[in-house]
């Protein structure tokens, strides 16, 4: 795959703010903008507001709508709680817990803080690889959420919310480590991940296309709960507006950000919009949720058989 992009993050960290693009140079060795931001990778630099001392907030907008974010998923967890009799309430918790991990993690780790020191730097690679984790284990608990719904296991119980937690948690562990073994350097592995087009097939694989896997197969089994289980058409609405939203996000991250940055010289660029539109997909995703655990959908009994 030498002669291939597979694996390459260099021209995504060229024209994003990614948080694996923290990971790809030895922070001591990192050059940096005047708020400690790790970058390098000949990109337009966002440099946000000023500050005193000739420091920067590089991402306030991101930070402001990380908090709202973890704000509203706080709400979504209290309201759900009130669906008593919700088909998958605990497990789609469960999501919503993991998102509120990937939002504070989002405040450092492309917030853009002032971090100049060594220690700070660490602080920061430690946070992305919570980051990358959490992503992978979160979008993976969205796509059992998505199995849940055909009751092949009681929802809600020891068992089910434990397979669940146990899987995500080998996710979890299995990115992060990876990232800090990128950052750290502790086995020297991914040492050749630290130049060049940093190339990194672990990280590609996990952080970039897997969870557009578990996305892609939410979608499909949730399509088919609601098209052939319940045989209901106005959920799929809410279902394709979060799909929508979320890939709205993605095209200002991956395509528009290096022209809004280049266009406001730097003072705000396309992250702050993906944060956004990804909320908006999180809420109109609990939306549709909503929706198929409605007290007149159709009711599963023994067997797996859903009757009126």
């Amino acid at each position: 795959m030498g002669s291939t992009q597979f694996g390459n993050f260099n021209n995504f960290c060229r024209d994003s703010t990614l948080p694996v693009c923290n990971l790809f140079s030895p922070w001591r060795d990192r050059p940096q903008n005047l708020f400690g931001q790790l970058q390098g990778y000949g990109r337009c630099e966002l440099m946000g507001i000023g500050l005193s001392r000739e420091r920067h907030l590089g991402n306030l907008g991101s930070i402001l709508i990380a908090f709202i974010a973890i704000c509203v998923a706080i709400l979504l967890i209290l309201r759900a709680d009130r669906k008593q009799a919700a088909v998958g309430r605990r497990e789609f918790q469960l999501f919503l817990v993991g998102y509120i991990i990937i939002e504070i993690c989002e405040i450092f780790t492309v917030g853009g803080l002032p971090m100049g020191s060594p220690l700070q730097q660490r602080v920061v690679l430690g946070f992305t690889a919570i980051h990358l984790g959490a992503i992978v284990a979160t979008l993976w608990v969205l796509m059992l959420n998505g199995i849940v719904g055909f009751q092949l296991l009681d929802d809600g119980t020891p068992l089910s919310l434990g397979l669940i937690l146990l899987s995500a948690a080998a996710l979890f562990i299995g990115t992060g480590y990876i990232a800090l073994d990128t950052a750290f350097s502790y086995s020297g592995r991914f040492d050749s991940s630290m130049s060049g087009d940093h190339r990194n097939i672990g990280l590609y694989v996990l952080y970039q296309l897997a969870p557009l896997v578990f996305l892609a197969a939410f979608f499909v089994l949730e399509t088919v709960l609601v098209l052939k289980v319940l045989g209901e058409k106005k959920p799929m609405l809410y279902l394709i507006g979060a799909a929508l939203l979320f890939a709205l996000g993605q095209i200002f991250q991956y395509v528009i950000s290096t022209h809004i940055c280049s266009g406001t010289n730097g003072r705000i660029n396309g992250a702050m919009f993906e944060t956004l539109f990804t909320l908006l997909a999180v809420v109109m995703t609990w939306v549709f949720w909503s929706s198929i655990t409605e007290d007149d959908w159709p009711m599963p009994v023994s067997g797996g058989t859903y009757t009126s």
